[in-house]
């Protein structure tokens, strides 16, 4: 895996592991000093993460966000989310990387469109079961040295299993959280926070996004603010500023070039916004905001 250099926050990507997939088995054994330096650097990858825990505990900040594994849980992580490990107690599961060209496209679809901004889906005995039967035949597919005929096919679809109940059980989870809206209404913030994630940089007005919904703004504010309590301009200042708030903690750039990495023209126009936000400067925010331990 290859990592950037220069000021912007580390990224590994995935392009040297066979099949566009990468697997290990999390055991407390395994854990060397090695690893766990790689670990508690924040970094980010190019790929989605899944790490699944059968037993054990870890902590983690994931954006900013203080978010406790315990066993019989799974974190999905987006392409792009700087996270760092905490803590790392006695723990056995599975940990997963891969391309999302290498899964079904819905299936990639339907985490994408995710109401949670970091994905973790409780599960039960029987879950963690199927899934690591899953894990056990997908790892034994990557390490096979002399692969045969149609042993592409079989790993992709096993992959596709594995995300399809995995897909499955978030949609559930989530589904309980908003039984009380509307399915249209829960389809429409979930393509909105999709898009949002892809165009922030460079579509900053919600007529933008009203278009390629094929709804009218007013509708799109109305559903997202009865589902999130945001209206739509607020989301997408949101994240923006969330993506300026991991560059002016991890990284070293000029607040002017943070705005115009962030598709800001005016950086002025950048720092009133982030103070409306935060309620504080983007100087005042690396100053002041509390390092991680």
């Amino acid at each position: 895996m290859n990592t950037d250099t220069g000021n912007a926050i580390r990224l590994f990507e995935l392009s040297d592991s066979s099949y566009g997939v990468f697997m290990a088995e999390m055991r407390p054994e395994y854990v060397t000093e090695e690893v766990i330096a790689e670990m508690t650097a924040p970094h980010r990858h190019d790929y989605y993460s899944l790490i699944l825990i059968t037993s054990g505990r870890v902590n983690m900040t994931v954006d900013f966000q203080s978010v406790n594994l315990t066993s019989l849980s799974m974190l999905l992580l987006r392409p792009g989310q700087v996270h760092y490990t905490n803590r790392w107690e006695e723990v056995s599961g599975w940990m997963m990387f891969f391309d999302e060209k290498k899964v079904d496209q819905n299936a990639c679809f339907a985490i994408a469109q995710s109401l949670q901004n970091t994905i973790v889906v409780n599960l039960d005995q029987e879950d963690v079961s199927k899934l690591t039967y899953l894990c056990k035949e997908i790892m034994m597919l990557i390490a096979d040295q002399t692969p045969g005929k149609f042993h592409q096919q079989l790993l992709q679809s096993l992959l596709n299993v594995f995300f399809y109940k995995s897909v499955i059980l978030l949609h559930s989870q989530e589904d309980a959280m908003v039984i009380n809206y509307p399915p249209r209404a829960i389809e429409i913030t979930r393509s909105f926070h999709e898009l949002v994630k892809k165009n922030y940089k460079d579509m900053k007005r919600p007529s933008g996004y009203a278009d390629q919904l094929n709804i009218t703004v007013s509708y799109l504010n109305d559903t997202l603010k009865a589902v999130t309590g945001f209206s739509c301009t607020e989301l997408i200042v949101r994240e923006v500023i969330g993506e300026a708030q991991r560059l002016l903690f991890y990284t070293n750039m000029s607040v002017k070039e943070i705005a115009f990495a962030l598709g800001y023209q005016d950086y002025k126009y950048f720092i009133r916004q982030f103070g409306n936000t935060t309620h504080k400067t983007p100087l005042g925010f690396r100053k002041h905001v509390i390092p991680k331990v």
